[in-house]
């Protein structure tokens, strides 16, 4: 366990992906439970990569979404709804993830969704360079169906009841309603991330377990180098 700054853990993890060797794009999975910082986390290490001249793709689980009404078909807080029938995982590997991977012509797509009009997307397909890396940032990222397509795994962890305080605090930010977003930590996200650790156990698989309580001092674990996913 090592505590820093901020800048000393991005300096770690970039460390720890130019550590891991692959044959095709670099593709990193940037999990944890909703509100644990994982985007401001993946987008302050795209700025690191690329002032050192690494290609960065940036994607997020949010922009492989169903249409809300397969989503909340068992009701708007159903918590095995957000966990079994939110995002679509084979659109995630048909376009995005085996591209990059091994054997992948790294043709891909980086959205299948427009969440703002709730309809699909499909913008043309981008080529990455061999070189390049995917940081992807999402939920429920290291359950089965896509554990194998991760070629380093970080876990962002954040107690369960600091992430209703962040969410609580960034919907008061946007005017949003604060006994919303309780019902819906309380009931669907919460219980959501408890069906995930009990189901996947997502830190048993993570390269890289970020502690990220204290956004300014975070604390972080890297675990051997055997557990690396060297590809």
């Amino acid at each position: 366990m090592d505590q820093g700054t901020r800048g000393e853990l991005i300096s770690r993890l970039a460390e720890a992906i130019r550590s891991v060797t692959t044959a095709h794009p670099l593709r990193v999975a940037i999990d944890g439970p909703p509100a644990a910082g994982k985007t401001t986390l993946a987008d302050e290490l795209a700025v690191v990569l690329r002032a050192q001249n690494r290609d960065v793709i940036r994607a997020t689980i949010d922009d492989f979404l169903f249409p809300r009404a397969q989503r909340y078909r068992r009701g708007q807080y159903s918590a095995e709804g957000c966990y079994f029938d939110a995002h679509d995982h084979a659109a995630l590997c048909r376009v995005l993830l085996d591209p990059l991977g091994p054997g992948g012509d790294r043709r891909f797509q980086h959205t299948v969704y427009d969440r703002d009009t709730d309809t699909p997307s499909s913008p043309p397909a981008t080529t990455a360079p061999a070189d390049a890396v995917l940081l992807f940032d999402g939920v429920f990222l290291l359950r089965p169906e896509l554990i194998d397509r991760w070629d380093l795994r970080i876990f962002v962890s954040v107690p369960f009841e600091q992430t209703v305080d962040r969410a609580r605090d960034r919907g008061a930010a946007l005017a949003g309603s604060t006994a919303e977003i309780e019902r819906s930590w309380r009931n669907r996200y919460i219980p959501s991330q408890q069906l995930y650790f009990a189901t996947a156990r997502p830190t048993d698989h993570a390269d890289i377990i970020v502690y990220n309580d204290q956004l300014q001092r975070p604390t972080w674990e890297v675990r051997p180098p055997s557990s690396m996913h060297m590809i």
